[in-house]
């Protein structure tokens, strides 16, 4: 039995707030009260929502299950995200693009010009969908419904590589072959100005989680943490390693590496610690959604993970083989897309928070210990 002793030390005090506990000669004081002398009983969070936010969950996992699922063509699928209600999936040196309400039943779309779009994402309303070329691009593209999109022209060029939404605005970052500064913001996809990263690093990914962005970089223990998108200042992670993917949820940013077993947690996106992950792969993307870490591995391969809070890993089986270039989560469930083919997956999976077990408190002579629990 795990509990957040923090929340549960304020011995007798006359004004109790949820999570305070005391010493009681009588019966239980009130309703809104639970006694502290169980190791068996148990609570639903639906019940008590306030105290079970500040007790670790008995935890519930919901059995794994992934169904392969058809693209629209056979592309090279770099991205996939969701918003409004939609999927949208971009792909590298083509027109291709595709949308989905479900994830299951995917319609080809047309993106405005045959480029390399490498990533997407959405906020504000809108999908936004950056380009490179391997050594440059300035071209852009938004859409308010993953179908129709329009094209837009970025504040230089250069070889972007990930773009991502938060605190009001787009960033994307650049990750040119030997390094780069150079990263941007938008407040609607269209108009961008230029900003500057901590390090001339190879930057691969970008998330925002808890008023904050963090930025991570290829082969480099460099990171990244901003604010606002404008401001950057560096980070350290635990290795050297190939970074590919950073994703934050239930309090803690995520990272994984390309070819190899490192990931690394951070709950603030400052300070990092390693972890490994199930097997030496391709891992090339993590999200997060239904209190669950997903993680998806080119290859190609069948492989992916989960983790509850990303320090413990579990192995997982795609349905397919393939060269799993991205994951996302929205509506409900995760979707996977494959680079180079038609594959694509649904997952449902979730860690079910549904109920918490308090902690036991040694009664004073002739005395209950009780829990504000309303």
């Amino acid at each position: 039995m795990a509990v957040n002793a923090s929340s549960l030390v304020n011995f007798g005090a006359t004004t109790q707030s949820v999570g305070d506990w005391m010493y009681s000669q009588y019966a239980m004081p009130s309703p809104s009260y639970l006694p502290l002398n169980s190791y068996t009983a148990s609570y639903l969070v639906s019940s008590y929502p306030a105290l079970g936010a500040l007790i670790v969950p008995v935890i519930t996992p919901v059995a794994f299950a992934a169904t392969a699922r058809t693209l629209p063509s056979s592309s090279f699928w770099t991205s996939v995200a969701y918003g409004n209600g939609v999927f949208a999936a971009v792909s590298n040196n083509s027109t291709s693009a595709g949308s989905s309400s479900d994830g299951i039943t995917w319609t080809a779309r047309t993106l405005p010009s045959v480029q390399n779009w490498l990533s997407v994402a959405f906020g504000n309303g809108v999908f936004v969908a950056i380009t490179n070329t391997g050594t440059s691009s300035n071209v852009a593209a938004t859409s308010t419904d993953g179908i129709t999109w329009t094209t837009r022209t970025l504040a230089s060029s250069q070889n972007w590589s990930y773009v991502t939404f938060g605190n009001g605005v787009f960033v994307i970052i650049s990750k040119d072959v030997s390094a780069s500064t150079v990263a941007a913001t938008s407040p609607d996809g269209i108009t961008w100005t230029t900003r500057t990263l901590p390090s001339a690093r190879a930057w691969s990914s970008v998330t925002y989680g808890n008023g904050i962005f963090v930025a991570v970089s290829s082969n480099s223990t460099a990171g990244g943490v901003s604010f606002d998108g404008i401001t950057w200042t560096s980070v350290t992670l635990p290795s050297a390693s190939n970074w590919a993917s950073v994703t934050y949820g239930n309090g803690v940013f995520v990272a994984i590496a390309v070819s190899s077993t490192a990931a690394a947690t951070s709950p603030d996106g400052i300070t990092w610690t390693a972890r490994t992950l199930p097997s030496s792969s391709s891992w090339l993307s993590v999200a997060y959604g239904n209190n669950a870490f997903l993680a998806v591995a080119g290859g190609p391969s069948t492989i992916a993970a989960t983790s509850p809070d990303g320090i413990t890993w579990t192995a997982r089986t795609l349905p397919s083989t393939g060269t799993w270039s991205c994951v996302t989560f929205g509506s409900g469930k995760f979707v996977a897309i494959a680079n180079g083919a038609t594959a694509a997956a649904t997952i449902d999976y979730a860690i079910n928070a549904t109920s918490f077990v308090l902690p036991v408190v040694a009664p004073k002579a002739g005395t209950t210990a009780y829990v504000k629990a309303t």
